[in-house]
């Protein structure tokens, strides 16, 4: 058993990029993570790490070792999944990413629910607006707003999410109401979200001649969607958000909805998991709970 720790050890750190990481997603401290690592280089006598004081990376024995300990905690999760299928109580960890705000405002609360249902399961969910990719990061479900596409993946779509453009009164009143999809791209601050590889450079609205892509030009931008959220309200500029998002500053006034003929393309919002993992009754029920209960806080907080 400490030697199969050990491979998982070090499979976490190999995918997310330190020993650190990888303890804390192991629940271990980084010295007994880098323990964990020292006592397997030992075992096989090979440096699995070129290691300096800013960076940590497999060496191309490690890459290799890594693809082999990968499969056999693949394995072994499968055999665990079957024997599992033989249970009344499923158990161990799910590995759960999302978008900042859809992580927090829909998944997070739904949690506690899921595991009071099912206390025997672990959650970790890690939150980000970035990619990520569940083959390398090492994840069994990932929450998704946007285009749900990926041929090696199973996909659960849990609900058609509107979008709403919204900018606060101040910055109306300092820059004028938008009347068209030309007034964004000539006379207004767009608030973007941006990252490596992301696609949002244009927002698409939909007319009544279809759909309209549009350049959004901006000042600022961010790789998290709430900091948007508040420049926002702020006054800062024009943002485009899932109405789940804002409903509250829309009842309360302080953000605006602004060309609501024209609105945004709704984006799509679902979860994505590998097909094996299916087979696994805790991640099947976590699907299930989550695409039912998600769909109906989905359109709790949408009309509040």
């Amino acid at each position: 058993m400490p030697y199969l720790e050990s491979l998982k050890v070090f499979v976490r750190v190999v995918e997310l990029g330190s020993i650190t990481s990888g303890g804390r997603d192991m629940r271990l401290t980084p010295a007994v993570a880098s323990n964990r690592v020292k006592e397997l280089e030992q075992r096989l006598g090979v440096r699995l790490f070129n290691r300096t004081t800013r960076n940590l990376s497999p060496t191309e024995v490690g890459k290799v070792f890594y693809d082999h300990a990968r499969k056999v905690i693949e394995t072994l999760e499968e055999a665990e999944a079957v024997v599992a299928g033989f249970s009344d109580t499923p158990r161990g960890t799910i590995r759960v990413t999302a978008p900042l705000g859809i992580g927090r405002r829909i998944i997070a609360p739904l949690i506690p629910q899921f595991t009071e249902k099912h206390p025997m399961v672990d959650i970790r969910l890690r939150l980000s607006d970035r990619k990520v990719d569940l083959f390398e990061d090492g994840l069994d479900v990932a929450f998704v707003l946007g285009e749900l596409k990926d041929s090696n993946l199973k996909l659960r779509k849990i609900a058609d999410c509107q979008r709403v453009l919204v900018a606060s009164p101040d910055y109306l009143k300092r820059a004028g109401i938008p009347q068209s999809p030309e007034d964004l791209m000539r006379d207004h601050n767009c608030l973007l979200l941006r990252f490596p590889r992301s696609p949002e450079y244009f927002w698409t609205l939909q007319t009544p001649n279809g759909l309209r892509k549009i350049e959004a030009k901006g000042r600022f931008d961010a790789d998290d969607g709430d900091v948007l959220t508040q420049w926002a309200l702020d006054g800062s500029g024009i943002a485009n958000k899932p109405r789940f998002d804002v409903a509250r500053y829309l009842t309360a006034g302080e953000l605006v909805e602004i060309l609501p003929a024209t609105p945004p393309l709704p984006a799509s919002f679902g979860c994505l998991y590998p097909h094996r993992k299916f087979q696994d009754p805790k991640i099947r029920l976590f699907v299930d709970f989550m695409t039912s209960q998600g769909r109906k806080h989905l359109e709790q907080i949408a009309t509040q």
